[in-house]
């Protein structure tokens, strides 16, 4: 009997063991986020929790990364020293209202949630909620990802440093002021969708040009992968590595001109700008 209720009090014990880092939101983004931290040995998967309704979600959690998962968010935010918000936009207001009043002064909210303010989290949560924006990007997920934050109303430099300490383990971090993160939203946000829209038309391309799909894929794909990996390595502007490769009457310069003359570089700047005001009405 003594020793059922000793195993009784240690699993209690552990239910309510105060953790360092609580998801609220446990999809995408909060696993690339999971991921580089576990990676970088930043914290055991213990030491975090995961709260989400999909059960899907949260087994995946559990069995892949080892971290403990929950249904309720209010667990999360009474358990957790920060809470990395993980939601969708349009899902803010539902996920913290039932926990608004266990947040306050002794809490730390990192938001990954594109378009949404500090000053709206702020408004949803007890008084004296340190809360820091962030606006991380899927390459997370292989720990090659580019992360800027921005601190909200109380949140401090310390504050700031621990965001930088758990979104770092994963991505190069870097300091904005909250007017630009909409348009850090549009670059490097929805940046990898738009890279690897032109990965499938160049793949469309070759497709046309009577290659057949998988040769095109391949050489699509390679073509990237090699290109990326050599404005990395080479330290030299985008610019100029381009000009290396467009000598003046050849293939490249016909390609280049042609998507010039048809506004090509206009509508993509355009496209930019249409996720960027698209962030700020999601904030609204």
């Amino acid at each position: 009997m003594m020793r059922d209720k000793t195993a009784k009090s240690k699993t209690k014990e552990a239910k309510e063991r105060f953790i360092q880092l609580g998801f609220i939101g446990a999809g995408n983004m909060a696993e690339a986020i999971a991921r580089g931290i576990l990676r970088a040995g930043v914290l055991e998967p213990g030491d975090m929790l995961a709260a989400d309704p999909n059960e899907a979600r949260r087994r995946w959690f559990e069995q892949e990364l080892k971290i403990p998962t929950c249904t309720e968010n209010e667990e999360v935010a009474a358990r957790a020293a920060v809470i990395v918000l993980a939601v969708k936009p349009q899902r803010v207001d539902k996920a913290l209202a039932p926990a608004g009043n266990r947040f306050g002064p002794d809490k730390l909210i990192l938001s990954v949630c594109a378009g949404i303010s500090t000053a709206h989290i702020e408004r949803l949560v007890a008084e004296g909620t340190r809360v820091v924006r962030s606006m991380p990007n899927t390459p997370m997920l292989v720990g090659c990802g580019i992360v800027a934050i921005s601190s909200g109303r109380h949140a401090t430099d310390e504050d700031l440093a621990t965001a930088e300490r758990f979104l770092g383990a994963a991505a190069e971090v870097i300091r904005v002021p909250e007017a630009g993160m909409d348009a850090v939203t549009a670059v490097s946000g929805s940046g990898p969708a738009y890279f690897l829209y032109l990965v499938e038309l160049l793949t469309a391309a070759g497709v046309e040009l009577e290659l057949p799909e998988r040769t095109a894929r391949r050489l699509a794909r390679k073509t990237f992968e090699g290109t990326a990996k050599l404005l990395a390595e080479s330290g030299e502007e985008p610019g100029d590595l381009r000009k290396k490769v467009t000598s003046p009457g050849g293939t490249t310069e016909a390609a280049l001109r042609w998507l010039d003359a048809h506004g090509f570089g206009t509508i993509f700047v355009d496209g930019v700008k249409a996720a960027r005001d698209r962030g700020r009405e999601l904030g609204r």
